[in-house]
């Protein structure tokens, strides 16, 4: 996922997002929070080599960030859910080393942090 493009392919390519999802980051942050097609109890996504995820385009990655963690606290408000309960959304971003992982962990805190 080293680019735009190939991140959202590979977001529909796993979540079978409908024939109507417009291939971009609204598309898919409106997806996300809506994934009628794909009912289920809790939600897992897991990204491999998550520290080479868009790592040439911070402006990307950080968006990407931020469209995950609304995913997130959308779903965990029953607000609006299948019964009134919350749905467990989680995203686990893997890294292969700790220093990745703490760098990782800076590169959202900054995209959370900047998107407010």
């Amino acid at each position: 996922m080293t680019d735009a493009d190939h991140v959202l392919y590979d977001f529909s390519d796993a979540l079978c997002l409908p024939r109507y999802f417009g291939w971009n980051w609204d598309a898919l942050s409106d997806c996300l929070e809506d994934l009628h097609w794909l009912p289920a109890d809790g939600y897992l996504l897991i990204v491999d080599n998550a520290s080479r995820l868009l790592a040439d385009t911070t402006q990307d990655r950080h968006t990407l960030f931020r469209i995950l963690a609304r995913a997130v606290h959308h779903w965990a408000s029953p607000l609006g859910q299948p019964e009134g309960k919350a749905v467990p959304f989680t995203t686990l971003l893997l890294c292969d080393r700790d220093e990745e992982t703490v760098r990782l962990r800076q590169d959202i805190a900054r995209a959370l942090h900047n998107g407010r």
